[in-house]
């Protein structure tokens, strides 16, 4: 398996290892109900380094990148991201990303199980476009730090970081440490992610994990993939192989804002350039979604799992994509795609156990907001 930079401070601190999309990745380092508790009410700090850092470069990566992503680029100022998505010619999704500007290059971050993919896929539709695409994967770190006191403790050592807004970044050097920080995540609280270079990732903990000052007592924990997925869960944030899948569109995803189904059109920033799928796209917004993905709350202590069957009376409408009993709520909650007659909040559902059935509310995502 891939190791990530940060991988023997996993073992040493006694992290349960498993495979994820080919890397040994830390699940949890004991409890992930304390370690998402933690993310909730302090700071948690998650190796992220096995997520694809791909580079563009070229008269043509503007270009490129616009045929490619859902989402208008040209726009972008130097020091912004933006999320996006892969699409294949049907309109669904190949994966869901993020774009950085830079002065004289674009960074992409996709997900680990599909870096490769997007790195084919990449290839075969570049054409004759002047466009250098480097996989930067395996020279980088990234790690995230998610809480509401991580501005707090990043404030101690900079000034500008915490007045970044949403979806911008920095580059900050820090003594011998060259850092891309953005102010991005995915657990639904503030925070940063980090991209360093792979070498310096020891330094990088010892910094961001060392002494904790006793009288602030900002405890900034390492948090596993666990309480990730719970997190991102309580968030209402899209999973690749939940939400998302090459069968799944955006729009039946919710993700609208991040699609501009106006790129065949003139505008400032040079040629028309339409992304891959947006045919497809139109027509399914001219049409409407025929399913839609929705937020389901239950009482007792019963989990639902991905695949489970979604019933409106005795009538199969849907299927479970994403389920947990959530630590900061402390109710089950699910996400599904249903029939879109059957998705109004409010609304009353059965989740089939196998069994039993159980109701479940229709509620509006996410399930959760930061106070």
């Amino acid at each position: 398996m891939n190791k990530t930079p940060f991988h023997q401070y996993h073992l040493e601190h006694g992290a349960k290892m498993v495979d994820f999309a080919g890397w040994d990745m830390p699940l949890h380092y004991g409890s992930i109900i304390d370690e998402h508790n933690a993310v909730r009410t302090s700071g948690g700090l998650f190796d992220v380094s096995h997520m694809g850092r791909v580079k563009f470069t070229g008269r043509a990566a503007r270009r490129f990148l616009e045929r490619v992503c859902t989402r208008h680029v040209s726009p972008m100022k130097v020091g912004t991201c933006r999320y996006g998505l892969v699409c294949n010619e049907r309109g669904g999704v190949k994966d869901d990303v993020i774009i950085y500007r830079f002065d004289d290059h674009w960074l992409m971050v996709c997900n680990a199980s599909n870096r490769e993919k997007l790195l084919a896929h990449f290839d075969d539709v570049k054409g004759d476009l002047n466009v250098k695409i480097e996989d930067r994967t395996s020279k980088d770190a990234m790690v995230a730090l998610q809480g509401p006191r991580i501005m707090e403790m990043i404030g101690k050592f900079s000034k500008e970081i915490p007045t970044l807004k949403r979806y911008s970044f920095a580059i900050k050097n820090m003594l011998v440490l060259k850092m891309i920080v953005s102010r991005t995540g995915y657990t639904g609280e503030d925070g940063v992610e980090v991209i360093l270079p792979a070498m310096m990732s020891g330094m990088a903990v010892k910094l961001l994990l060392g002494k904790k000052d006793d009288d602030e007592k900002i405890d900034v924990v390492p948090a596993g993939l666990g309480c990730r997925d719970t997190l991102r869960m309580e968030a209402g944030m899209p999973l690749y192989g939940h939400e998302l899948s090459e069968e799944i569109d955006p729009l039946s995803a919710g993700l609208n804002f991040a699609v501009s189904l106006d790129k065949d059109q003139d505008d400032q920033y040079g040629e028309p350039e339409p992304f891959i799928g947006m045919d497809a796209l139109k027509k399914i917004a001219a049409e409407g979604v025929k399913r839609k993905l929705i937020g389901l709350k239950l009482d007792g202590k019963r989990t639902p799992r991905q695949h489970m069957v979604v019933k409106a009376g005795d009538n199969a409408v849907g299927e479970i994509t994403s389920g947990c009993l959530s630590p900061t709520l402390g109710y089950p909650i699910a996400m599904a795609y249903v029939d879109a007659a059957h998705g109004a909040v409010g609304s009353t559902l059965a989740i089939d156990f196998g069994r039993a059935t159980q109701d479940a509310e229709v509620v509006a995502l996410p399930f959760y907001k930061k106070s």
